[in-house]
């Protein structure tokens, strides 16, 4: 934090647990990969609508030309609107196309002992709940720090994360914006080094 700006908030977000807030517009929001190797699963939505202004990956990538997200990326809804910018990124590489974990995929990719298993769809739908939102509210995520190469076949790889402890990305509001996130309980991939570990969640004005 430079001494120009203000703190708003500064939270940790415990290994596997939900989160949300809303950034008001200008004000950044700095996502702190505290121990490295951990995906944060991320939603974002217009506070001031969120069935209608949300998250879009299909518009995000299109209008970019790159499936991943890095700095410059502007994160936007159907419409096109912008909703947050990322500002700096000392990772280099977010994935848009992984999706979240939920205890159906897991059954599907891991077999039926992981269906008791907590996961990132279950995370969203009880911080969703905070804000009025449902199921049917849930859309394409993006998850911060997670690696997920692209094969020429156009396989999805889960590998091995990029990060390190003490790496972030930072995103500004471009609108009031509602985040939801996922400290992704996962630990049957390498997306957090199997051993989901807590994030530091940084909002300065």
């Amino acid at each position: 934090m430079t001494s120009t700006e203000t703190l708003v908030l500064d939270e940790t977000v415990a290994a596997c647990a939900p989160w949300s807030t809303v950034v008001r517009a200008g004000e950044q929001l700095r996502i702190i990969d505290l121990h490295g190797n951990q995906a944060v699963d991320c939603l974002l939505y217009s506070a001031a609508d969120p069935a209608g202004e949300r998250y879009s990956a299909q518009a995000t990538m299109t209008a970019q030309r790159n499936i991943f997200l890095t700095t410059g990326s502007v994160l936007r809804t159907d419409s096109g609107a912008a909703l947050m910018t990322v500002l700096a990124d000392e990772v280099g590489n977010h994935d848009t196309l992984a999706g979240a974990c939920s205890q159906e995929s897991n059954t599907l990719r891991y077999g039926q002992h992981t269906r008791h298993q907590h996961a990132c769809v279950e995370n969203f739908l009880t911080e969703a709940l905070k804000w009025g939102l449902g199921k049917r509210d849930l859309v394409s995520n993006i998850n911060w720090f997670m690696n997920v190469p692209v094969e020429p076949d156009g396989t999805l790889g889960i590998v091995d994360g990029l990060s390190a402890p003490g790496k972030s990305v930072t995103l500004r509001a471009e609108i009031d914006t509602l985040v939801l996130v996922s400290n992704c309980p996962q630990i049957n991939n390498p997306c957090n080094g199997f051993d989901p570990t807590p994030v530091r969640m940084v909002v300065t004005r």
